[in-house]
């Protein structure tokens, strides 16, 4: 089963929303055939520790503009994960997203392509 048009569009408007606070490296990943709690992952890198919660909180903005709210979210200093449910956004410094790589643990997954207008 494809990912519902309503994780499409909040992937496009988290991405859109990291794209405008520099964020790098973004990389949605298609779990809808694999895992029964998420449907996408978006992995995000940032610079610094404030750069990386200029991040989260910008996606948290911009999703609430159209009423999507997080089940949770868990700050760490250098790795902050929103969680929607139905898409689990990633926010890590460059070091931890080379240490942990969750990009090759789910490189089994399809990417979504994105949506973004990086001249904003």
């Amino acid at each position: 089963m494809p990912v519902s048009e309503l994780v499409r569009k909040e992937l496009d408007i988290a991405a859109q929303a990291a794209v405008n606070k520099l964020g790098t490296d973004l990389v949605a990943i298609d779990l809808s055939d694999q895992s029964l709690l998420s449907e996408a992952f978006l992995i995000v890198s940032g610079n610094n520790p404030k750069q990386v919660e200029a991040i989260a909180d910008e996606i948290e903005e911009k999703l609430k503009e159209i009423n999507e709210k997080p089940v949770r979210r868990e700050n760490g200093e250098e790795w902050i994960l929103i969680d929607y449910s139905d898409l689990v956004v990633h926010i890590q410094s460059e070091n931890l997203r080379r240490y942990y790589m969750l990009d090759r643990l789910w490189n089994d997954c399809p990417t979504i392509p994105l949506h973004i207008d990086e001249s904003r």
